[in-house]
């Protein structure tokens, strides 16, 4: 592995790329990481001198690119044999690498993906530079979500070198637009072609164009029209199979005359997506609701426990307990002669004479023997304090006209 691109002192390889090989450097000057894409310049003569110079125009129009959906380039430069690209380098993965790991991605985050290359493309096609070489392994997703096209400029260089050599175009065949395949000149509208092959590979997990070689995918590419994604995958909504179509239309006036129509096409399926559905895919966080005897909760239980949260929340104890016949009862064994008929007055019902509370004792023991409980509990009965039971009793006269009102409010 070379040491020094220019000023630029190379860290480690990152990976081949069309053109050459691309690494991972520092500017020494700024202290930057940046990453650098090297083209091979191992050409005759005349050939090279032509193809230098074409290489020097299109990354300098490439370099004026500025936008947040497209790599920034930093400097171009050559050393002996080998010309180079200077870019930002940047913290994510290739597309095309997320996608082998997951086949199908949600439909928000494919929707998400091609609205932010579709936005890219616009501002490049508005500065009058066409990509030509759209697909996976030339879009970046960052660690936030956020995307960068890559290889803007470069695509352009490597079809004239190839051309030059060979006089047939390079490209990615899968990727293509139909002009491209006939060797047409091409314009922002292909560009649109290739990002819809991709929205469709994304959303179906497999290419619209499938074949055993590069000819016949060219052919399909001419002359078949592929299936509605929502044929191969249920959950794609039906406005996404007519942006498909129209991103996939083999006539350039029936297809999106520009990328921004497509961005904002895509932006508006998404808003109309059910809520559920334009959520983050992103691992679920939520507290889910506990089950005390069933740590190994199953869906099922949970979705019960949803249910039942919707309900009034009790305390699993009989009526008996729980009321204000109760309420007056333990008054009646707690407080002063004053305060009980304070509370009868409140409650407007009359004192419960000592036969009253040992029935209600007989029948609370009756339906506690009746129930079978996985934890026994139990319930004293509550002996009278030597002094402070009207304290007890406005306690309890204050937190029964607080449920009073409650219950009237809510």
């Amino acid at each position: 592995m070379i040491s020094q691109l220019g000023r630029y002192e190379i860290i480690s390889e990152l990976g081949q790329g069309a053109m050459g090989v691309v690494y991972k450097a520092k500017d020494p000057l700024i202290d930057r990481e940046v990453a650098v894409k090297t083209i091979n310049l191992s050409l005759a003569q005349e050939e090279r001198e032509e193809y230098e110079a074409r290489f020097y125009q299109e990354a300098k129009a490439a370099g004026r690119l500025s936008h947040p959906n497209i790599v920034t380039i930093y400097d171009v430069g050559r050393s002996e044999d080998i010309a180079y690209i200077a870019m930002e380098y940047l913290h994510g993965r290739e597309l095309r690498d997320i996608l082998n790991d997951n086949k199908i991605l949600p439909i928000v985050q494919v929707i998400d993906i091609i609205a932010q290359v579709a936005l890219g493309l616009s501002y490049a096609h508005e500065h009058d530079i066409v990509h030509r070489d759209i697909k996976p392994s030339n879009v970046m997703v960052i660690r936030d979500g956020h995307v960068k096209i890559t290889d803007f400029g470069i695509a352009r260089m490597a079809s004239a070198a190839v051309r030059t050599q060979t006089g047939m175009v390079l490209g990615s065949p899968k990727y293509m637009s139909p002009e491209q395949v006939m060797g047409k000149l091409t314009d922002q509208r292909s560009d649109i072609f290739s990002l819809g092959v991709m929205l469709y590979e994304m959303l179906t997990g497999q290419a619209p164009f499938l074949g055993e070689n590069v000819n016949s995918i060219m052919y399909q590419t001419l002359n078949t029209t592929p299936a509605t994604p929502s044929s191969l995958n249920p959950d794609v909504p039906e406005m996404l199979n007519f942006i498909v179509a129209k991103a996939l239309a083999k006539d350039l006036d029936s297809r999106y005359q520009n990328a921004r129509d497509l961005a904002n096409d895509l932006r508006a399926c998404r808003d109309a997506l059910p809520r559920t559905s334009a959520v983050n895919p992103l691992p679920d966080t939520t507290p889910k609701a506990f089950n005390a005897t069933n740590q190994d909760a199953t869906p099922s239980d949970l979705a019960d426990a949803g249910e039942e949260s919707n309900q009034v929340p009790t305390l699993g104890l009989s009526t008996s307990f729980d009321s204000m016949e109760a309420t007056m009862r333990l008054a009646s064994m707690t407080a002063s002669e004053e305060d009980v008929e304070e509370l009868s007055k409140t409650f407007r019902m009359s004192r419960p004479s000592m036969d009253d509370i040992n029935r209600a004792g007989i029948g609370l023991r009756a339906d506690a023997a009746s129930k079978a409980a996985p934890v026994s509990r139990s319930y004293s009965q509550p002996t009278p304090p030597a002094n402070g039971g009207g304290y007890i009793l406005l306690a309890i006269i204050a937190l029964v006209v607080i449920g009073l009102i409650s219950t009237i409010v809510f």
